[in-house]
């Protein structure tokens, strides 16, 4: 089979450069590679140059518009029977096309999706970002951990679909966050057969500081408003849980005002989060990190389900909301 890599790319040569270098490695070769300059005020066209003797590489630059427009340009001039579509600060281990050639060889699917983990390059604020990223105690495993509450939906970091498939659905929709979930959810519901393969796994850099963590996942906690109202019946309870948590945190707080003991559930969670971090990063600091990280995330996307349910399921806005419309992946 061929396969054709997706990967747009915003003002990341540096990313770039070490993402094609991991696709050389690979003992599967792709059919090709397609680069999206999406309005790139840094362009990596120098990079691409440095591997266009060792990789099949196709440079297209375009306007910014977004992650989906960008990946749909790219997939309107692939030729590969499968699209993978990669963010463009992820590395790919040398199996990496391998497991997932292994995977359709043994068992056909129409998308297919894998986990991301932290490498050990990484700082120990990205591991702990990854951490919260991943943990079944932060997000419930539904980026494609073993352990989960929900079905696996493959997420635009680790995605691969039939190129038939990708244009019967009419591939990615130009919302800003949320798009990959949107896609997912119109795959399940084409009655398409989606599947994870846990081995297919990529090394996903995260952000640099909480600060830009918490806009990311501000808006990913908005998106979910966003893509309950595109599409009824999509909300489970695992996307509650971050707002049931910050809406808990905050009668916490308040409460410890007058009784200090109501703290004690922030603080055992905290517990249970750092020891598993410390533990499965063998790094007392990661550990530490990652109870920052992980109340990031949870309060970042709970006030940003929040903010959207207001918005748009009390005060009936009807267009679709984010908080950060600024790019703050630099």
């Amino acid at each position: 089979m061929k396969y054709s890599f997706i990967i747009p790319v915003y003002n990341r040569p540096d990313e770039v450069e070490e993402l094609l270098g991991s696709l050389t490695t690979q003992r599967v070769k792709p059919h090709e590679v397609i680069l999206v300059e999406d309005g790139s005020t840094l362009p990596c066209e120098a990079v691409t140059r440095r591997y266009a003797a060792q990789l099949p590489i196709h440079y297209y630059v375009k306007p910014n518009g977004g992650p989906g427009p960008a990946r749909n340009y790219g997939a309107a001039r692939a030729t590969g029977d499968y699209l993978i579509i990669l963010d463009s600060d992820c590395l790919l281990p040398t199996d990496y096309l391998e497991a997932v050639d292994r995977e359709l060889q043994r068992e056909p699917a129409d998308a297919f999706g894998g986990p991301d983990r932290a490498h050990p390059s990484f700082t120990p604020l990205q591991k702990a970002i990854n951490y919260s990223m991943t943990s079944f105690f932060t997000t419930g495993g539904i980026r494609g951990g073993k352990k989960k509450l929900d079905k696996f939906y493959p997420r635009s970091f680790n995605m691969g679909m039939r190129r038939e498939v990708y244009k019967a659905l009419g591939g990615f929709s130009p919302m800003r966050f949320g798009e990959d979930i949107d896609l997912s959810i119109r795959l399940f519901k084409g009655g398409y057969r989606c599947r994870l393969f846990p081995e297919a796994w990529v090394w996903h850099k995260r952000r640099t500081d909480l600060k830009k963590f918490f806009k990311q996942v501000h808006n990913s906690g908005m998106a979910r408003i966003n893509l309950h109202k595109r599409h009824p019946g999509s909300m489970k309870l695992v996307h509650l849980l971050p707002m049931l948590f910050t809406l808990g945190t905050a009668g916490c707080l308040l409460c410890a005002l007058w009784c200090p003991w109501c703290l004690l559930p922030l603080l055992l969670y905290a517990l249970m989060v750092g020891t598993d971090a410390a533990i499965s990063n063998k790094s007392l600091r990661i550990g530490l990190l990652s109870i920052a990280a992980a109340y990031v995330q949870l309060l970042g996307y709970g006030t940003g389900f929040l903010r959207a349910w207001w918005s748009r399921c009390v005060m009936g806005r009807q267009d679709e909301v984010e908080a950060f419309k600024t790019n703050f992946y630099k």
